[in-house]
């Protein structure tokens, strides 16, 4: 099982107040959620208004799949951002490798056949 995960840092210009700020933040993390099959969350406190943090992250059996998905997020990311009147600052992604119990690959919390074996 493979996790990517993508950091964006943006600069958001025209954003006068939290409530524009909160308006272009939104806005993009609807579109995205809608749009593919991530998981889309702000990281950073809506303190600063004209910058914001949003983190993606997306799961698969398939590395392979997972680089042409955020290829494709990624694209879309600097699309929508230049649609919303926001600049991409930084926009990073990784491959985090996961693997439910590393010992007998089973989680014991959902399999019954491993449970007492953690």
């Amino acid at each position: 099982m493979a996790l990517a995960r993508m950091i964006v840092e943006l600069r958001i210009p025209e954003a006068h107040s939290l409530k524009d700020r909160r308006q272009v933040v939104r806005s993009l993390k609807d579109r995205l959620r809608h749009g593919f099959n991530v998981s889309v969350a702000e990281l950073d406190e809506a303190v600063l208004w004209q910058s914001a943090t949003i983190g993606l992250v997306a799961i698969s059996r398939s590395r392979d799949y997972l680089r042409g998905e955020m290829e494709i997020v990624e694209q879309a990311v600097t699309r929508m951002t230049d649609e919303l009147g926001a600049v991409i600052e930084d926009c990073w992604w990784e491959f985090i490798e996961a693997d439910a119990n590393p010992d007998t690959g089973a989680n014991p919390d959902t399999d019954p056949d491993t449970a007492d074996q953690a």
